[in-house]
């Protein structure tokens, strides 16, 4: 009668593999949130041009400066929801029990 041995778990070298492919490759959520960042900076300079353009009497197109306005809005309340939903994602993993 032949008994085979137990074959050893390969978990934790996939796993150790899995991890170092994770660390070199850029988070997408990363990169994300930083584009959404980026976003809000870009508009609210173009707000700040538009509105300075106004004032100095360079410019006296009110529509462009409301359109613009209303991208940086816009852009504010993405990346508000984008902070909102990482909370919610944190909040939701700090919660579980191991």
């Amino acid at each position: 009668m032949m008994i085979t041995p137990i074959q050893p778990i390969q978990l934790l070298d996939e796993l150790n593999q899995t991890t170092k492919a994770a660390d070199q490759a850029e988070l997408p959520f990363q990169s994300l949130f930083q584009d959404a960042v980026n976003n809000v900076k870009e508009t609210d300079q173009a707000v700040q041009d538009e509105v300075y353009k106004l004032a100095t009497g360079q410019s006296d197109d009110l529509h462009n400066i409301m359109i613009a306005s209303q991208k940086a809005t816009m852009s504010v309340q993405l990346l508000v929801q984008l902070r909102n939903k990482a909370l919610d994602a944190y909040n939701e993993v700090m919660r579980m029990s191991v």
